[in-house]
């Protein structure tokens, strides 16, 4: 890899003296000083940098020191081999033109641009990464769009100068970009790299391209040879969000649950987010606070937090918990707790330290008698609420003392006993506001012989004593190194710092020699935190020992003024003695002013030196607003023109509304009118057709009677006059049955029988499972269940209620109530959620497929 990464180099370096991004055109010409071979490989003198530094352009001047690194030999017969087996006579555009004719490959033909693949590297490496470095430069030419495939005789001037055009320089800087971002070379060819890369950048004849990308790589390898290579590869994401100049996000949480967004690219490393998001937060002393990666762990340990080290990718760490499929987060919190911290005010910074506190005296961390318990909750109940008159009448009054209240204290009493002392203290310290409450919980913790440490699982492996148990939680502070039995969380054993002789760490443990009973003793413990325990108790020791340092200075700088005052007093000379002192104290002092005067010199060059980054940045900043504020005119301007389109056409759509509605009404009283017409005129019809059949009975009837008459000899009017007539009287009854018969429906209305679901009794259920002040199920469950908060749902339920009229609660035509609305929203929910059918909420919401 380090010698593709060379080849690319010396790519863009004969690629900007041949193409535009000098300027100017380089003419070869042979020298011949008897340091070369010839074609046939006859004769060969290796190079040395007194004969190179005059035969070497000044562009490749930076590498004369490094021709001990090269093969240069190897390379070049390799070379020649490879013409020679292709029937070429010769792979670069110079030539000689010495008395025989022959070609002759130098040191310079061997750092020129060919688009041929190499036939070995260009540095002296093991033969495994030789053919790597063959394979990876012709990948690099398949990246640059050139086709090593095609075959000619000779790469000639005009050849190489359509090979280096802007569109191949602009692919040769953008790959050379992502190389410096995550691989660095060795620190003798990046001196050689960023050396030449610094010249492309100041120079005035540079395309503004490759400029822009030759200044963006400068500091990516600036970077990465500090930080060191990227130990996973880069995703396809961060490669592309390089490219084009855009930065990643993910997000970092704090202990109390709260997050921040922070952006990444491909070279962003631990430290530089740790800068960003102090900047977020607008934290100004952030020294002993780091990223860590949480994780939780099984009992007894809960949790994990593993501290990231400061040169560490963001990239690398995003990308090891994705492949170990580790549901980690990146967590924002102390190092550990320094004496100088209590004199930070600093609001972020105390918030911090209140926040980290309050989560480990949660955990139990922190072991507390039972009036400290008291008193730390109503503290933390009055910075949470603030002072309340009757705090007992709020509805989370039982949630806030269970919050506050460590579980492993809180089964010491009986809950009343815990509700009245905790009450009686919150009542006591109705003068104090957050600020001074929260103040006031620090003191108490500090006050502990183990109060403001840092708290690390380990696993005993040497015993002296055997008093310990297998997994122990370890607290440093300033005081010294405590133990602990993880669960029950039970308090051992304590060593002050003046009591612990030695101590170190490997990868996977880690020792302390300590004085334990007057006696030193040796104790070893199986950790992956070895390397920040010996940190932090390093810290810690470094405090105590520059605090009497103070001490001793103050003293020698107050013993010669009082042994001058008790001279004068007693007016006696001054001693031989006193002036020997006096010397060695005024010596001591000297030496303490010039440490001094060193380290605020360094101190002095750091902050100019930061001062200059941030201008820069100020700079950057300022032209990204700029270009931000234009982008936000144009989107606004968009914004009211989508806007007003927008009202034009919600305009047009509530006229449309109206005229639908004037239409439906009219088309629903004329389709009324229709139909009773229509059932008229059938009726009519019938009618008729009824009365049609009944005359014509009628004259069958009469003629018959006639007949009847003439054939039997009636001669009585009355007794035609009495047969007519009943007779008329039947045919006139069952036409009108006929026609009451037509006109009516033969099939009879029915309704769905009704079926008692008893949906209150689902309501009640409902209510009484979730959404009581008491409910069966705690938040965590509903969360789980409901796939969001409980807050959240009763606020989009509110939503659905006021603007769909499907989600209100009705009354149907029996004058029954209907589902409420949190019967629907829940069934939707469970179905969108879990992906079931709506017959399954039946038995619990009480609820039919059809409505469900």
């Amino acid at each position: 890899m380090l010698s593709c990464f060379s080849r690319s180099v010396t790519l863009s370096d004969q690629s900007a003296r041949t193409s535009n991004g000098y300027g100017t055109e380089t003419y070869y010409s042979a020298i011949t000083n008897g340091d070369d071979y010839d074609s046939h490989a006859s004769s060969f003198t290796p190079p040395t940098p007194m004969t190179l530094s005059n035969s070497v352009p000044v562009e490749l001047a930076g590498a004369i020191p490094l021709i001990d690194k090269f093969q240069v030999e190897g390379f070049l017969r390799a070379m020649q081999k490879q013409i020679n087996s292709a029937g070429k006579h010769g792979f670069v555009s110079k030539r000689s033109v010495g008395p025989q004719g022959c070609e002759e490959f130098t040191f310079e033909d061997m750092l020129c641009f060919q688009k041929e693949p190499i036939p070995t590297s260009l540095l002296k490496i093991n033969g495994d990464f030789v053919s790597r470095a063959v394979k990876l430069f012709q990948t690099i030419l398949k990246y640059m769009g050139i086709d090593s495939s095609e075959k000619g005789n000779q790469v000639g001037l005009e050849e190489r100068i359509e090979l280096v055009s802007k569109q191949y320089l602009i692919r040769a800087w953008e790959l050379m970009y992502m190389c410096a971002s995550c691989m660095p070379p060795s620190k003798d060819i990046g001196g050689y790299i960023s050396e030449y890369i610094h010249d492309v950048v100041h120079n005035h004849n540079t395309d503004s391209d490759v400029q822009v990308l030759a200044m963006n790589t400068l500091n990516a390898l600036k970077c990465s040879l500090k930080t060191g290579p990227r130990h996973t590869i880069p995703c396809h994401e961060e490669i592309e969000a390089l490219l084009v100049g855009k930065k990643l996000t993910t997000t970092v949480f704090f202990l109390d649950e709260t997050f921040e967004e922070i952006s990444y690219d491909m070279a962003t490393t631990v430290s530089n987010a740790v800068v960003e998001l102090a900047g977020i937060i607008k934290l100004s002393a952030y020294s002993s606070l780091s990223l860590f990666k949480y994780r939780k762990l099984l009992e007894p340990e809960n949790e994990e937090y593993i501290e990231l080290n400061d040169n560490k990718y963001i990239g690398d760490v995003l990308a090891e918990s994705k492949s170990a499929k580790d549901q980690c987060k990146l967590i924002f919190r102390k190092k550990f707790f320094r004496e100088s911290d209590e004199a930070i005010a600093d609001p972020v910074f105390v918030h911090l330290s209140y926040v980290q506190l309050q989560h480990d005296y949660f955990l139990g961390n922190y072991p507390v008698a039972k009036d400290d318990a008291a008193q730390l909750s109503a503290l933390q109940i009055l910075v949470e609420i603030g002072y309340v008159v009757k705090p007992e009448t709020r509805t989370d009054w039982t949630l806030l003392l269970e919050r506050f209240l460590p579980r492993q204290i809180a089964i010491t009493r009986a809950k009343r006993d815990w509700e009245l002392d905790i009450l009686k203290r919150y009542r006591s310290i109705e003068n104090l506001t957050k600020e001074d409450a929260r103040q006031q919980f620090l003191r108490i913790l500090r006050m502990l012989p183990y109060g403001c440490s840092v708290f690390y699982s380990v696993r005993k492996i040497d015993d002296p004593f055997g008093l310990l148990p297998e997994s122990i939680i370890l607290s440093i502070n300033k005081r010294g190194v405590h133990f602990f039995r993880p669960v029950p969380k039970e308090y051992l054993h304590s060593a002050e710092l003046r009591d612990i002789m030695q101590f170190g760490s490997s990868h996977t443990s880690m020792f302390f020699k300590m004085r334990f009973a007057g006696v030193l003793q040796l104790f070893q413990f199986e950790t992956k935190q070895g390397e920040e325990i010996c940190v932090a108790l390093q810290t810690h020791i470094n405090d105590v020992m520059l605090r009497r340092y103070s001490k001793a200075h103050s003293a020698a700088n107050s013993s010669p003024i009082n042994s001058d005052v008790s001279s004068t007093s007693n007016s006696r000379p001054p001693s031989v003695d006193v002036g020997k002192i006096r010397e060695h104290y005024l010596l001591n002092a000297l030496k303490e002013s010039q440490e001094t005067a060193k380290q605020l010199s360094e101190e002095l060059y750091e902050k100019e030196r930061k001062e200059i980054i941030m201008q820069k940045e100020v700079k950057t900043l300022k032209d990204m607003l700029n270009s931000e504020r234009q982008n936000s005119e144009e989107l606004s301007f968009k914004i009211n023109e989508l806007t007003t389109l927008c009202e034009e056409k919600e305009s047009a759509l509530q006229v449309a509304l109206i005229d639908k509605r004037d239409m439906e009404a009219r088309l629903s009283q004329f389709s009324k009118v229709e139909l009773e017409n229509n059932t008229k005129k059938e009726l009519i019809e019938t009618t008729n057709q009824v009365l049609q059949n009944i005359q014509d009975q009628l004259r069958t009837l009469s003629s018959e009677l006639h007949a009847v008459q003439y054939n039997d000899g009636f001669s009585s009017d009355g007794e035609l006059s009495s047969v007519v007539p009943l007779f008329i009287h039947t045919i006139v009854s069952a036409a009108a049955a006929t026609v009451t018969d037509k006109g009516e429906n033969s099939t009879p209305k029915t309704r769905r029988a009704a079926f008692n679901r008893d949906r209150e009794a689902g309501h009640e259920r409902l209510l009484d499972d979730y959404f009581d002040n008491n409910p069966v199920y705690d938040e965590k469950m509903f969360k789980r269940r409901f796939r969001l908060s409980k807050e959240l749902l009763i606020k989009k339920a509110k939503y659905l209620e006021a603007y769909h009229s499907f989600f209100r609660q009705s009354i149907d035509a029996r004058g029954r109530r209907g589902f409420t609305t949190y019967q629907k929203c829940t069934a939707a929910l469970r179905q969108m959620g879990y992906g079931t059918t709506s017959d399954n909420w039946d038995e619990y919401l009480r609820m039919s497929k059809r409505t469900a």
